[in-house]
């Protein structure tokens, strides 16, 4: 497989994420220039940015090496994740452009679609699009960023469950969407706060520290009452 240099970060970071490279495994620059089809100085530079994102971490006598995290660790990136996404529904409310909001509209009318349909496998890429629209969409890219590395980890970290009700599930997305759409900051933080704690418990752990079975992220779940929110 021969790729561009300047992709050799994404490739080792995309196959991590998929467990073509497995939790505490060896990462040999000269292999890896095999494997990728580049030099060892794009490999090199590579590792280096991955282990500041904490996918790669060096060690003594072994080298660059796939890190093993924690099931702290794991549960640190969830509710990291619950702190920044309503974060950026908020200034999404005061910073998107149309162009935004018709790519936001067009992914909730496109996922209840599909949710109505009963297609959920079609679900998951477009939940992740639209997640990733509405982090543009705050005009913050440090914050884009952010949101981007958490979502590559967790998908690492963890299995994401298909949500128990779909219907809803894009509902809520398009409860989000309207809120953005009026600038209504305080409206779009609320909601995205109870859409991140009801999706929380669709994430199970692909591993245990220590070995054994992998179990769900327990996490009290709320169901979207909007009466009490700002209007």
């Amino acid at each position: 497989m021969r790729i561009p240099a300047h992709s050799v970060c994404t490739a080792i970071r995309d196959d991590i994420v998929a467990g073509v490279h497995g939790r505490g495994s060896r990462l040999t620059e000269e292999i890896l220039a095999r494997r990728y089809g580049v030099s060892r100085v794009p490999v090199r530079e590579a590792l280096r940015t991955l282990e500041a994102e904490g996918f790669v971490v060096t060690r003594r006598h072994a080298g660059a090496c796939v890190a093993e995290p924690t099931e702290r660790e794991a549960a640190d990136l969830l509710e990291t994740r619950a702190l920044l996404e309503p974060l950026g529904a908020s200034r999404a409310a005061r910073r998107r452009t149309e162009a935004h909001l018709r790519v936001l509209r067009g992914l909730v009318r496109l996922g209840r679609e599909r949710a109505g349909q009963g297609t959920g496998e079609d679900l998951r890429p477009l939940d992740g699009w639209f997640h990733e629209t509405l982090a543009r969409a705050a005009g913050s890219p440090s914050l884009a960023a952010l949101l981007t590395q958490l979502r590559h980890k967790i998908a690492w970290m963890y299995v994401q469950e298909a949500p128990a009700g779909p219907v809803e599930h894009w509902a809520e997305h398009g409860a989000i969407v309207d809120a953005v759409a009026r600038g209504d900051s305080d409206r779009a933080r609320a909601l995205m706060t109870l859409h991140t704690e009801r999706s929380a418990s669709a994430y199970r752990l692909r591993f245990v520290s220590g070995g054994g079975r992998t179990e769900r992220v327990r996490n009290a779940q709320h169901s979207v009452n909007t009466a009490g929110l700002p209007k």
